[in-house]
Parts: structure tokens; C-alpha cells; sequence
């Protein structure tokens, strides 16, 4: 299994519509406005954050339970921008939509304009066969409120391409995570 380079993304975009919409650049300016780096890099994509957020806050909850998530503990935000409060995070949804091959897994790291402002993204991994929009975590780990702007860069994602193809998919497992569309919250 080896990193996939610009070239094969490409190939892979045009043959599966691996991503969509797809930039073809590393674009670092927008009308003249300096952004935070999105598009296609020399091994990944730089995927960009939509403009909708889902704010952690502890005034309905007592308890975080991952088997019983509380739809009340976030706080919904529109707009072009998003203030994750200190100590805390946010969840959000990338603009682009992703279908990973039967052969491919990806993993998603956070940038490193927002790492060293002590913003962590996680993402899990893509597994094969998976598809849907990707909802990202965005931690805030300062004493300070952070910003984060949408329709730009903020997770670079690293495509892997297996020699040999899975027995059972992400598809097949029918995955609960499966064609997600909006911010989705755990589900046990």
C-alpha cells in the first residue's frame, strides 16, 4: 500500500468522481483575499469546511455518552466563519463529497496553519467504499476562542491504495456513517 500522488487523484476524480466539486490547484487566493490553502496537492487533497457548524456547549448536559449523544449539546452556526469557545469543539462538514474505491483507504489530517494556532481536526479514516460528505471534529485546545473559516482549507486527505482489493467494504457492512449528507452526530 503506497501514497497516491496528484496524477492518480486526478485520474480517480475523473474515472469515479472520487471528489466533488473537485479543484484541480492548490488555490491560496480568492478575489484577491488571502485564504487558507484548499484543492488538489502533490499527495492529497486539501479539503475545505462548509459553512455550517455544529458549537459544543455544556449548558444542556452534565455528560458526554458517545451510546446517547444529546442533540442539545451543540449550538447550530451559519456564516463564513465559526468561534469555537476556549477548551472546546465543533463539528462541521467538509463542502466536498467524497467516494473512496473499493481498493482505497484515506486518512485526513488537520492543517498546519490551524495546528499551530492549537486547533486539532480529527477525522477517521475513509474506508473503502464509503461515501458522503465528512463531518469533521475541530478542537479548540487554547485558553482562547478560536476562528475557523468556511469554504477554505482545513484537513489535507491522504490517499492509500491497497494491492489487493478488501473482501468486505465499508459499503457492504452498511456502514452507519454511510452517504452522510449534514453534520451527523455519533450514532451507537
Amino acid at each position: 500500500m503506497s501514497i497516491k500522488a496528484d496524477k492518480w487523484i486526478r485520474r480517480m476524480v475523473h474515472k469515479h468522481k472520487m471528489i466533488e466539486p473537485f479543484v484541480d490547484t492548490q488555490v491560496k487566493f480568492v478575489d484577491g483575499e488571502k485564504v487558507i490553502s484548499f484543492g488538489l496537492s502533490s499527495y492529497g487533497y486539501d479539503l475545505r469546511v462548509a459553512n455550517e457548524f455544529k458549537v459544543f456547549t455544556n449548558m444542556n448536559n452534565a455528560l458526554v455518552d458517545p451510546k446517547n449523544f444529546n442533540n442539545a449539546a451543540f449550538i447550530h452556526i451559519e456564516g463564513n466563519s465559526c468561534i469555537i469557545p476556549p477548551n472546546s469543539f465543533a463539528l462541521a462538514r467538509s463542502v466536498e463529497y467524497f467516494r473512496i474505491p473499493r481498493d482505497v483507504l484515506t486518512m485526513c489530517i488537520g492543517k498546519s496553519t490551524y495546528a499551530r494556532c492549537g486547533i486539532i481536526v480529527n477525522v477517521t479514516p475513509f474506508e473503502p467504499e464509503w461515501e458522503g460528505f465528512v463531518t469533521l471534529e475541530i478542537s479548540n485546545t487554547t485558553p482562547l476562542p478560536a476562528k475557523i473559516y468556511a469554504n477554505e482549507g482545513l484537513a489535507q486527505v491522504l490517499f492509500y491504495q491497497s494491492d489487493e482489493v478488501c473482501e468486505t467494504s465499508y459499503a457492504d457492512r452498511k456502514g452507519k456513517y454511510m452517504n452522510q449528507v449534514g453534520i451527523t452526530l455519533p450514532v451507537a
